[in-house]
């Protein structure tokens, strides 16, 4: 193993289920880690013994789920692609800086993603990936200035109105199948309403 192995974890933004926690205690277990967990009502935590060092990881519970909470330093290589495991299965976010040989590659990851990779040596610094955005921004002015929204929603409001009076005959006629088709246009349509409100 590379002595100078080290990867920090910042701004982790990770929520999942009870049963991931318990399948990395589970990874953990088979990899050989020795470990132990404990449980409050507002915390799970489970500290992990890496050679000398302790990583103790920090999962809040909110609700039903949980979240990781914390920056951390692992310096063994099999810990840190099980962490990075559960960041990929949670569709996390992070900022994942890997330190090695006095070079450090920085990780920006969104929804499981790498979005952005910068390399910095010394004082030098190049960006090696940066995906590109869905949506540009002379694309959001475009938009903006369309009327093509305000448009549709005035007739899209004389759609629901005419799809309304089609429910309100169904209904007084007992035609089922008319009724449901009728709540599946309706619903179709207050969705697009609802989007072009936003």
């Amino acid at each position: 193993m590379n002595k100078s192995y080290e990867v920090e974890y910042c701004n982790l933004e990770l929520r999942f289920e009870r049963r991931q926690i318990q399948n990395l205690i589970r990874d953990l277990i088979q990899e050989g880690y020795s470990l132990y967990w404990s449980e409050t009502e507002g915390q799970f935590l489970v500290s992990i013994r890496t050679g000398r060092k302790l990583v103790k990881l920090h999962f809040q519970r909110m609700n039903n789920r949980y979240k990781i909470v914390g920056d951390y330093v692992i310096k063994d290589e099999k810990l840190s692609e099980l962490l990075e495991k559960l960041i990929n299965d949670t569709r996390g976010h992070a900022v994942v800086k890997r330190i090695k040989d006095r070079q450090i590659v920085i990780e920006n990851i969104m929804f499981g993603e790498i979005i952005r990779l910068v390399e910095v040596s010394g004082m030098e610094h190049r960006i090696i990936y940066q995906k590109k955005p869905f949506v540009t921004i002379e694309e959001m002015i475009k938009a903006f200035q369309s009327k093509r929204a305000e448009e549709r929603a005035a007739v899209l409001r004389y759609e629901l109105d005419y799809e309304l009076s089609v429910l309100h005959e169904a209904l007084g006629a007992n035609d089922e199948e008319a009724v449901t088709l009728s709540k599946e246009r309706l619903t179709a349509l207050r969705s697009e309403m609802l989007q072009l409100e936003l």
